[in-house]
């Protein structure tokens, strides 16, 4: 058998191994699109498989964001009551958003001085940064929560903004430091000798060269906050005016366990919002990935 012969079987193996195993990852996501969109009997009696394009509705989604209470003959009474997660959908918002930008910003100019400036214990501070990676999230709960209380941050946006940025910056702080530290010399030195002050070339270079490490994290980031469960309900609680996504789908599986189009459809819309962001941000995915973890 030719090298060329035993390429190409070799290619199609490795080709349809990778679809067969993307297919597998992908079916629970079709299943949960589609019983998003079906009816309550039919989520209940027979599988996601079993698709009846007749009986499609968006009531569900109606149902999960409007909360108004919808014609349902399925349910007792023939009125099924709606879940109102659209402030929860804000909150996810105005938690994650910032949560994103505030450790980013920090967590470069980190990162360049690390790289680009001499200033004393400047190993020693990197290798503190770097040793907060193996310190368990869980830990450090209770300490903060401590401090909160002291400071009467507890329950506001602000608490869990502070929060998220703490616990971020060690990565963030670790993977720009390898890409920043990894960009050609010559045009740093180019931009010292015209007269450039560090400011201006982290703003004006540094930035703009570091995109692919800055929307990688970015993306990390992101899912880790719109995702996370713990911090929210330990530092904002679960008042109705603050919780977020996450808090309201645990609430609804406590008290619509039954309720699976329900569930279905609060569940994708949960998921969407960081499928957006990731095929917004994916070509830079693998570079910044790669550059924040071999130097060089």
């Amino acid at each position: 058998m030719s090298k060329k012969r035993q390429k190409l079987i070799s290619d199609i193996l490795v080709n349809g191994s990778l679809l067969l195993l993307c297919l597998i990852w992908t079916l629970p996501s079709l299943g949960m699109l589609v019983s998003s969109f079906r009816p309550r009997d039919d989520v209940l009696t027979t599988g996601w498989w079993k698709i009846d394009w007749s009986q499609l509705t968006l009531k569900n989604y109606d149902q999960v964001f409007s909360g108004k209470e919808i014609a349902d003959a399925s349910m007792p009474g023939g009125v099924a009551k709606g879940e109102d997660m659209s402030q929860a959908f804000l909150n996810s918002l105005v938690v994650t958003v910032p949560s994103t930008i505030i450790p980013i910003l920090i967590a470069a100019f980190a990162a360049y001085g690390f790289a680009w400036m001499k200033f004393p214990g400047r190993k020693v501070f990197f290798i503190m940064v770097v040793a907060m990676l193996a310190v368990p999230l869980q830990i450090a709960l209770i300490p903060i929560l401590r401090d909160y209380t002291k400071l009467d941050l507890n329950g506001t946006f602000l608490a869990i903004w502070l929060a998220h940025t703490g616990f971020g910056l060690p990565l963030a702080t670790y993977l720009l430091y390898n890409y920043i530290s990894a960009l050609p010399r010559d045009i740093l030195e180019s931009a010292f000798i015209d007269g450039a002050s560090h400011f201006t070339i982290f703003t004006r270079l540094i930035l703009q060269l570091s995109i692919p490490a800055l929307a990688s994290f970015a993306i990390l980031q992101f899912m880790w906050v719109w995702n996370d469960l713990l911090v929210a309900l330990v530092f904002i609680g679960s008042r109705p005016e603050v919780a977020v996504l996450t808090q309201r789908l645990m609430d609804m599986t406590g008290s619509r366990g039954q309720d699976w189009h329900l569930l279905m459809a609060g569940a994708f819309v949960t998921m969407s919002v960081p499928l957006f962001i990731f095929f917004m941000l994916q070509r830079y995915f693998v570079r910044g990935i790669l550059a924040g973890s071999v130097k060089g």
